[in-house]
C-alpha cells in the first residue's frame, strides 16, 4: 500500500517545490517507487507530459527526481494567469476554460474530485507520494471549498509537515502564527515542520526552535541551510528568475509581464561563457546584448502593449539596427512578425495588435491547443533539437519559407533573409548541448561543452545530499500516512 506526506508552507515562495523534488529523490535512492504530486497549482512555466497535457515545471522537475516520465496527474490543477483576476484553468492535463478568480472560487469543490482521482492513480503505481501544497494553510479565508492545502490533505487524511522561511524574517511568528490561527482539526494534521533556507550558523536558533517547539508541540526536523546549487536546477515561479552574470556572450531577456515557459533560459544561463540579463520592467535593453531573446508569454497582444510600454521595442529596432540577432520564442515568435490578431478572444479582448515588424509573419490564434513533445534537427547544423510545443495560434508568411528546424518531416519556424531573426514555437531547444554550442558559436559566443542534462542530475543528487545532511529524512519518511 501506498504512504504519502504532504509538504506545506507557511507561505509562497519558502521552497516547498524545491525540498519536495531533495526529498522525491533521497526517497528513490532509498529504493522506493515514489512519485510527486501538487493537487493544485498556480504557473506560467509549464510542461508537456508523455500523456499530452501539461504540468506546472516544478512537478517535471519532481517527475526527474523521482527518475520516471512527467504525467498530469502529477498536478491535476493548473492555473495559468491571464490577467491580475483570470487564468486559465487546466485540469488533469487539458484546457478546462478561462474563469476569473471568484467564478473559480464557486467552481473549485466541484475540482477535488479530479484531483483525488489522479492522486489514486499515481498511488497504483507507487510506494510514496510526496505532495506540495501551494501558497499557505494560513489563508483560512480560502479554506471553505479549497483543494491545494489542507483540503486536499482532509479529503485524502494526509499528515502534514510544515515549512517556514528564515530568509524573509518572522519564521517564529509564521511558524507559530499558522498553528495559532487554523482550526484545531486541521492543526492536528501537521505532524513536524522544517526551518529552511538559512545563512549562517544554525545552532544560533536552537533557542528559536526550543520555542516553536515549545509553542505549537511540533517536534523539528531541522534547520536547512541555503541550497547554493538551487540556481541550477529549472525554476518555476517568476519571483525565482533572475540574471546570471558569466561571461562577456550576453543574452538580454525582456521580463514581460506574462512570461511564460522561461527554462528556455536554464541551459543558457548555466553557461559560464554566457550572461543571461533578465531586463525588468522600467529599464531599457541594454546596448551591449549579442541576443535578444524574447520569451514565451501567456498573453501574445497584452506582452506587446506591455513592451510598447516599456520602449522595448525600440530598443529592439535599434538593437537590430546595430547588426543584432534575436531570437523569438513562441509568443516571442509570435510578436516579431506584423501582426497578432485574435478574432474570438482567446486570451483576452477579440482584436488584432500590430506586431514588432522584424520577420514577414502573421499570426492568428486558434482554439486547437498544441500540445507535443517532439524531436527533430536544425537545418542549418544537422544538429539534434528536442522540446516540446504548447502553444495556441497559426502562424504564416514568407519568411516561413526560411524555416529552420525540420520535426517529423515538416519545417518549423521562421527566419530572416539575413538570419540575423528567428523565431520558433519549440521551447527547450537549448537543452541539447550540441545545438546550443553550435547556435551560440555562430553568434559569436565561446560556449562551454557541457552536458546540462547530466548538470541537473548531479544538482538534485546534491540536493538530496544536502537534505540528508540537515532534515531529518528518515523521521520525514517515517510520518507518511497509509493512502486510503
Amino acid at each position: 500500500m501506498a504512504r504519502a506526506i504532504m509538504i506545506q508552507g507557511t507561505g509562497s515562495n519558502v521552497g516547498k517545490s524545491m525540498l519536495v523534488a531533495g526529498i522525491v529523490r533521497a526517497a528513490r535512492r532509498r529504493g522506493l517507487a515514489v512519485r510527486p504530486f501538487k493537487p493544485q497549482n498556480m504557473s506560467n512555466n509549464a510542461a508537456v507530459t508523455e500523456d499530452g497535457g501539461e504540468i506546472g515545471r516544478a512537478q517535471a522537475l519532481q517527475a526527474l527526481a523521482a527518475g520516471v516520465p512527467p504525467h498530469s496527474d502529477m498536478n491535476p490543477i493548473l492555473l495559468k494567469p491571464e490577467s491580475e483576476r483570470g487564468a486559465q484553468i487546466i485540469v488533469q492535463g487539458q484546457v478546462y476554460g478561462t474563469l476569473m478568480a471568484r467564478d473559480y472560487a464557486r467552481e473549485k469543490p466541484g475540482l477535488l474530485g479530479p484531483a483525488c482521482d489522479s492522486f489514486r492513480r499515481l498511488a497504483d503505481s507507487a510506494d510514496l507520494i510526496v505532495v506540495e501544497g501551494a501558497g499557505s494553510p494560513a489563508e483560512i479565508n480560502l479554506r471553505r471549498g479549497d483543494i491545494a492545502n489542507m483540503g486536499f490533505a482532509e479529503a485524502m487524511a494526509l499528515p502534514v509537515a510544515l515549512v517556514g522561511d528564515i530568509e524573509r524574517g518572522g519564521l517564529i511568528a509564521q511558524l507559530v502564527g499558522t498553528a495559532e490561527i487554523l482550526p484545531p482539526e486541521d492543526r492536528a494534521r501537521i505532524r513536524a515542520f522544517a526551518v529552511n533556507k538559512f545563512r549562517g550558523d544554525p545552532s544560533l536558533f536552537d533557542d528559536g526552535l526550543r520555542e516553536i517547539e515549545r509553542r505549537t508541540g511540533w517536534p523539528s526536523l531541522g534547520v536547512i541551510p541555503w541550497f547554493d546549487a538551487a540556481w541550477k536546477l529549472p525554476a518555476e515561479d517568476i519571483l525565482d528568475l533572475k540574471s546570471r552574470p558569466g561571461g562577456a556572450f550576453k543574452i538580454a531577456v525582456p521580463q514581460l509581464a506574462r512570461i511564460a515557459n522561461f527554462d528556455d533560459l536554464d541551459p543558457l544561463a548555466a553557461d559560464p561563457a554566457v550572461t543571461v540579463d533578465i531586463v525588468p520592467p522600467g529599464r531599457a535593453l541594454p546596448g551591449d546584448a549579442a541576443l535578444v531573446l524574447i520569451p514565451g508569454s501567456k498573453t501574445t497582444r497584452a506582452d506587446l502593449d506591455f513592451m510598447r510600454a516599456q520602449g522595448w521595442d525600440i530598443d529592439l529596432q535599434a538593437h537590430w539596427r546595430r547588426g543584432g540577432h534575436v531570437l523569438g520564442v513562441c509568443g516571442g515568435y509570435q510578436m516579431l512578425g506584423h501582426s497578432v490578431a485574435d478574432p474570438e478572444g482567446l486570451e483576452g479582448p477579440p482584436g488584432e495588435t500590430a506586431g514588432l515588424g522584424l520577420l514577414d509573419i502573421r499570426t492568428v490564434m486558434a482554439a486547437d491547443k498544441t500540445l507535443s513533445r517532439v524531436s527533430g534537427t536544425e537545418c542549418d547544423s544537422g544538429q539534434t533539437v528536442s522540446g516540446y510545443e504548447i502553444h495556441l495560434g497559426d502562424t504564416t508568411g514568407a519568411d516561413c519559407a526560411r524555416a529552420w528546424i525540420e520535426i517529423d518531416g515538416r519545417r518549423e519556424g521562421a527566419a530572416s533573409p539575413d538570419g540575423r531573426v528567428r523565431g520558433t514555437y519549440l521551447h527547450g531547444v537549448f537543452q541539447e548541448d550540441g545545438f546550443r554550442q553550435s547556435f551560440l558559436s555562430r553568434l559569436g559566443a565561446m560556449p562551454t561543452t557541457r552536458d546540462h542534462g547530466a548538470a541537473v542530475e548531479t544538482a538534485l543528487d546534491g540536493l538530496a545530499d544536502h537534505l540528508e545532511t540537515h532534515m531529518d529524512v528518515p523521521r520525514l519518511l517515517a510520518l507518511a500516512g497509509p493512502v486510503a
